[in-house]
């Protein structure tokens, strides 16, 4: 079986699949049941071209790296990894063009990463409050994760929760996601009304919509090994 392909047994799938996982990098060879295990290695062998073509349409992965250029919050800054093995911690600071990170460690992209998503959610908390006022509603709670194919979601009971990768999104696309959610505060539908708001909402809701429909994939590849 090919290192990019993964098997998944699924008791809700009815036929065998093939599902590229832009976060993992891979294919999912999707395994009904009751299919045996064989069937569906043959099914996958049988797409071998199709597998090798998708993978290709992946945007380059971009591992986090002394000198690699990030997009954070719609501006280019570049990462400053200074190793020090005598230091007891990690520390990251952000200016206007650089993200400083002095460390102990060889492999810091899990302090990085963590960084990232503490700054995600600050950011994504401060514009779903200001986007709430307007339309005078209250939020229960922001969350963030790591989802692979939603962005955003909005609960019943007002808790909204985001993709931490939106903040490598365009600040036009960061704004639109958020506009869709906080809109979804009064409209839990994708009725005229909601789109409506939704648009009333977005500092730029074409741009935003098109981006995130056309190159939110792209959002996977920081952070990802090659």
């Amino acid at each position: 079986m090919n290192e990019y392909v993964k098997i998944r047994t699924s008791k809700r799938a009815k036929r065998v699949a093939l599902r590229l996982d832009s976060k993992e990098r891979i294919i999912e060879l999707v395994v009904p049941a009751r299919m045996s295990l064989k069937r569906a290695q043959d099914f996958a062998r049988q797409n071998e071209t199709w597998i090798q073509e998708t993978l290709a349409t992946l945007p380059p992965a971009l591992p986090y790296e002394d000198g690699r250029i990030l997009p954070v919050l719609g501006k280019e800054r570049q990462l400053d990894v200074y190793f020090d093995p005598e230091r007891k911690t990690t520390s990251i600071t952000m200016d206007e063009n650089y993200i400083n990170i002095k460390t102990n460690k060889n492999e810091p992209k899990a302090r990085i990463e963590r960084y990232l998503k503490t700054l995600a959610k600050d950011e994504l908390t401060k514009l779903s409050q200001d986007k709430a006022e307007i339309i005078q509603k209250s939020i229960a709670s922001v969350t963030i994760r790591d989802t692979k194919s939603r962005w955003g979601s909005c609960s019943q009971d007002g808790c909204l929760s985001y993709s931490w990768r939106l903040i490598f999104a365009p600040l036009c696309a960061f704004d639109y996601v958020v506009a869709h959610e906080v809109a979804h505060l009064v409209h839990l539908n994708h009725s005229k009304a909601f789109w409506t708001l939704c648009r009333d909402l977005s500092l730029d809701f074409v741009e935003g919509q098109y981006w995130m429909r056309n190159h939110g994939h792209e959002l996977m590849r920081y952070g990802a090994r090659g």
